[in-house]
C-alpha cells in the first residue's frame, strides 16, 4: 500500500567532491540540521537514500506539541515552538503550520491528577496551559458527544503542521542557502583518517568532509553497527487514516486512549489509535533485549508484540558490508509497512462515538510508518567521542516531527562548537554504555 503523497524534491544531479558536513538522512531531523548548518555558512551535502521525507517524517500525526512530553525534552521543544512560528517566513514555503491547541483527555480522577502534576514542567514558560473540565472540553471541541472523561489537559500554544510538506520545504530552503540535496543517494559508510572523519562513500561516489551527522531514523542503528557502534534502537509501527475533507469537526487536536485526531490543512483529518502500537519481533529485539527491558515494564500495555515475516526480512539484512559494495540502504529505499487495519478501524469507531460528525467521514487513505525508538524514548543528539567529527541525531521515539527544527539546531550547535541552545546531556550517546540508569520518565 503506497504511503502518503509527499511534496517532491528533485535531487541534485552532480555529486560534490568536498563539503564541510555530510548529513545522512533527508527526514525532518536531517533537513533541519542541513538548513541550520547552511545558514551558518558551512558547505553541506544532505544525502537521502530515497526521497526527502518519504519515511516517518511524512507518516506521523503532524502534531507540534510540548504537552505531555518527557520532561527531558521540554526545553528543546520550547525552542522548537519558537522556531516553528517563523518557519514559513524562513523557508519561503507553506508547511501548513498552525497553533490550534492540543487536548489530552483524562478518563479518571487519577489521570486528571497526573496531567495536572505534569503542568509543573511548564512553570518556567509563558504558555497558555491548563486543566479543563468536560464542559470546557466541549466548548473547545464543538460536536463532542458522550465521552466518558473527567476533563483534559489543554495547551493553546501547541499546534499542527503538514508532514508531507515540512521536510521538503526545509530541505529546499537548505538548498536555497547553498546546500547540496542528493536523493536516491545512499551513504554506504564513513571514511576516517588518523581516527577522524575524512569523508563518506555514497552509492554515487565519495564526498570528502570533516564532519558527518547521522540522522537516519529507523536505519540509524544498522548504519552505526557497520561503523562499529552499538546504538540500541528498535522500530515501532504506527498506523494512520487520512479522511477526505469533513465539515463540523474540531480544530483542536485531541488525544484519548481510544483515538487521536488532528485536523489537516485540506479540511480532512489524520486519525490513529491513541495508545497501541505494534512491535515486530526481529533479530534486533534479541540484540537489544536487555536495553529495552525497562521500557517493556513501563509501556507493555501499549506495545503489541508480533512475530511474523518481518523477522525473516531483517534477518537477511547484512550487519556488515564493505564500502565498495551495495549497502542495505540501496535495496530498500523507503520503509512502507502495511497498516494495522484492525487498530485503525477501532480508532475510527471510537472517534465516531465521541464525535458523531465523523459518521460522515470518508477514508481517503491508510498508511503506516516505522518509528525509531530508544530504550528511554529520548533521542540521541550527540557527538561520538570515539570518532571525532561523527555526530548522531536519531531515536526520536515518535516525538521527532514537532521537535525536529530545534533538534536540527542543537545538532548544528554541536557540529560547529557553538553554545548549545539547551543542555545536551540528556541526549548523549554514551548514556547507554557509561553505567547510567536508563529509565522511562512518564509524560505526566
Amino acid at each position: 500500500m503506497p504511503g502518503p503523497y509527499v511534496v517532491p524534491v528533485h535531487g541534485d544531479v552532480d555529486l560534490p567532491e568536498k563539503v564541510d558536513v555530510v548529513v545522512i538522512g533527508g527526514g525532518i531531523i536531517g533537513s533541519s540540521t542541513a538548513l541550520e548548518l547552511a545558514e551558518r555558512g558551512l558547505k553541506v551535502a544532505l544525502c537521502e537514500k530515497g526521497g526527502i521525507g518519504h519515511e516517518q517524517s511524512s507518516r506521523n500525526w503532524g502534531w507540534v506539541r510540548i504537552t505531555r512530553r518527557d520532561p527531558r525534552e521540554v526545553p528543546l521543544m520550547a525552542e522548537s515552538l519558537r522556531i516553528w512560528d517563523g518557519m514559513a517566513t524562513r523557508t519561503g514555503r507553506d508547511l501548513g503550520y498552525k497553533r490550534s491547541g492540543v487536548m489530552f483527555s483524562c478518563a479518571t480522577d487519577k489521570e486528571y491528577e497526573q496531567h495536572e502534576r505534569w503542568l509543573k514542567n511548564l512553570q518556567d514558560y509563558q504558555f497558555e496551559s491548563r486543566m479543563v473540565s468536560k464542559a470546557e472540553m466541549a466548548e473547545l471541541a464543538p460536536g463532542m458527544g458522550n465521552m466518558d472523561v473527567k476533563g483534559a489537559l489543554f495547551n493553546a500554544v501547541d499546534g499542527r503542521a503538514e508532514p508531507q510538506k515540512a521536510a521538503p520545504a526545509i530541505a529546499e530552503a537548505a538548498r536555497d542557502r547553498g546546500a547540496h540535496v542528493l536523493t536516491e543517494c545512499a551513504v554506504r559508510g564513513i571514511e576516517t583518517s588518523g581516527g577522524k572523519v575524512s569523508g563518506v562513500v555514497t552509492e554515487r561516489g565519495r564526498i570528502a568532509c570533516e564532519q558527518v551527522v547521522l540522522a537516519g531514523g529507523a536505519w540509524s542503528s544498522l548504519f552505526a553497527r557497520n561503523t562499529g557502534l552499538r546504538l540500541p534502537q528498535l522500530k515501532v509501527k504506527n498506523s494512520v487514516i487520512r479522511t477526505k475533507p469533513l465539515e463540523g469537526g474540531p480544530e483542536t487536536a485531541i488525544w484519548s486512549e481510544g483515538f487521536s485526531i488532528r485536523k489537516r490543512q485540506d479540511g480532512g483529518y489524520t486519525i490513529a489509535d491513541g495508545f497501541r502500537n505494534i512491535v515486530d519481533i526481529v533479530p534486533d529485539s534479541f540484540r537489544y533485549m536487555k536495553d529495552f527491558l525497562p521500557a517493556l515494564g513501563a509501556e507493555w500495555k501499549s506495545l503489541m508484540l508480533r512475530f511474523g515475516g518481518r523477522f525473516y526480512d531483517e534477518a537477511r539484512i547484512p550487519n556488515k558490508w564493505s564500502l565498495d559494495e551495495a549497502s542495505p540502504f540501496e535495496y530498500c529505499r523507503v520503509l512502507d509497512p502495511k497498516p494495522a487495519f484492525k487498530l485503525q478501524d477501532e480508532a475510527l469507531a471510537n472517534l465516531r462515538r465521541a464525535f458523531p460528525v465523523f459518521e460522515k467521514a470518508e477514508i481517503a487513505q491508510r498508511w503506516a510508518g516505522a518509528i525509531d525508538v530508544t530504550p528511554d524514548a529520548v533521542p540521541v543528539i550527540s557527538a561520538i567521542d570515539s570518532t571525532p567529527g561523527f555526530f548522531i541525531a536519531t531515536g526520536f521515539s515518535g516525538h521527532g516531527f514537532g521537535i525536529g527544527p530545534a533538534a536540527g539546531k542543537l545538532a548544528a550547535d554541536l557540529v560547529t562548537g557553538k553554545t548549545p541552545i539547551v543542555d545536551p546531556t540528556p541526549f548523549r550517546f554514551n548514556r547507554f554504555s557509561d553505567g547510567s540508569k536508563i529509565e522511562i520518565i512518564s509524560g505526566f
